[in-house]
């Protein structure tokens, strides 16, 4: 069933602390916000790129980490805003995709409206019950520990894609 879904995704949305973060905010001694980023997601997040899957972001709080670690991860676009619904209205229309094409990744209870409608809607294990038990699959990889890579082997794999991005590292 999962790759089922995942055959049909065209967009990958995601929420930043709890999913691309382990859900810890740091302030420095300057005020200035640290997050702490994987790795392997965002290499994931390339690759995913490459496939020709867009990305976006759908965070509640501003970040100027957070927008740098997008443009470093070719994310198409990163929302800030508390309803999230709204913008993800505004994204299906923008990005041209109908619900069952959209991958949802979040673990908080203000991304259930998300995590209700998209095609493919996915929770960390360290998400709220309420996502965990409302999302269509919940990754072994915890948020900030890989969770994101995982999605998106799921989902280039499931398209037949995943061979193709990456070829150029199986010299």
């Amino acid at each position: 069933m999962i790759k089922e879904r995942a055959k049909k995704i065209k967009l990958l949305i995601l929420d930043v602390d709890g999913v691309l973060t382990e859900g810890h905010i740091i302030y420095d001694n300057f005020g200035d916000e640290l997050k702490c980023f994987n790795v392997q997601d965002g290499l994931g997040m390339f690759l995913l790129n490459k496939a020709g899957i867009k990305s976006v972001i759908i965070t509640a709080k501003k970040s100027k980490a957070v927008k740098r670690r997008a443009h470093d991860m070719r994310v198409s676009a990163v929302y800030s805003a508390h309803d999230k619904l709204k913008v993800y209205q505004k994204v299906l229309k923008r990005f041209r995709v109908k619900n069952e094409e959209v991958c949802f990744m979040g673990d908080e209870l203000l991304d259930l409206p998300l995590i209700k409608r998209a095609g493919l809607a996915i929770a960390p294990p360290n998400a709220a019950e309420e996502v965990k038990n409302t999302a269509h699959y919940v990754t072994k990889e915890h948020g900030g520990r890989g969770a994101v890579r995982e999605v998106i082997e799921i989902i280039l794999k499931s398209q037949g894609l995943w061979d193709k991005v990456i070829a150029r590292y199986m010299v």
